[in-house]
């Protein structure tokens, strides 16, 4: 078994999914007593929240390299970011440890692909959903159809992550808000909603809303993450693009 190194604490609610969603599939698929053999770096998730606003990505990114590099010498064999937004900084992270990084976007476009849908609804912080590291790659590398929410709906579903579900709140209006811009997204083409931020899992936990399938990153990614430490999946570039 591998040694993955997850760099959490973007909040530490969904880092903790994490850890408890790749502890659960090994166990599944190994049975007994055995569980994943996980490191953590987990970030003051202030520091890097500071860094966002302000549009210091330079400093952030140093940030993830510094946090991959001690996970490295400590002994991982791959890494996770365990956070959609924070993979803007996902290729430097690679190239500045030199380990194989495991992307949250291209094990969610392997899923919806399965599904054989090519046009998808995207929901996560505004960073996620209107910077092109994210939708571009699924576009570009996939081929798959990316639909965002309009301004202010951008605005709430954003405010809804940082204000509440980073915290632990979990506030039933929200929901209904979330749900409502699920349904304006159907309506304008989407055939699916990937849940693009890893704490939106904890509001929106079905696997289907509307007659749309709900793609949950968090979920997706710790098991993807589970099948390379078992080396039962190729996640390289190659592997991938030839799906």
């Amino acid at each position: 078994m591998k040694t993955i190194g997850l760099i959490g604490g973007m909040s530490w609610e969904s880092t903790s999914l994490y850890y408890r969603i790749i502890n659960t599939e090994i166990k599944k698929a190994l049975g007994g007593l055995h569980s994943a053999r996980l490191l953590v770096y987990s970030f003051d998730f202030d520091d890097i929240v500071t860094l966002q606003k302000a549009g210091a990505w330079d400093q952030a990114t140093q940030k993830l390299v510094e946090a991959g590099n001690a996970l490295k010498a400590a002994g991982a064999e791959a890494l996770v970011i365990c956070t959609n937004t924070m993979h803007i900084t996902a290729a430097a992270v690679e190239a500045g440890t030199g380990l194989p990084l495991i992307h949250i976007a291209d094990c969610t476009a392997l899923e919806i692909r399965e599904h054989g849908l090519d046009s998808i609804g995207l929901i996560g912080t505004q960073f996620t959903m209107e910077q092109p590291f994210y939708r571009q790659r699924l576009e570009d590398k996939f081929g798959i159809r990316v639909i965002v929410p309009e301004a202010e709906d951008r605005a709430l579903v954003h405010k809804v992550i940082f204000e509440e579900l980073c915290k632990g709140v979990i506030n039933p209006v929200s929901r209904k808000a979330y749900e409502t811009i699920i349904r304006t997204l159907k309506d304008q083409g989407a055939q699916g909603i990937i849940l693009g931020c890893t704490e939106i899992c904890m509001l929106i936990d079905d696997h289907e809303h509307d007659g749309l399938a709900l793609f949950d990153t968090t979920l997706i990614h710790a098991r993807y993450a589970a099948k390379y430490a078992l080396q039962s999946v190729d996640l390289s570039v190659h592997a991938i693009e030839a799906v």
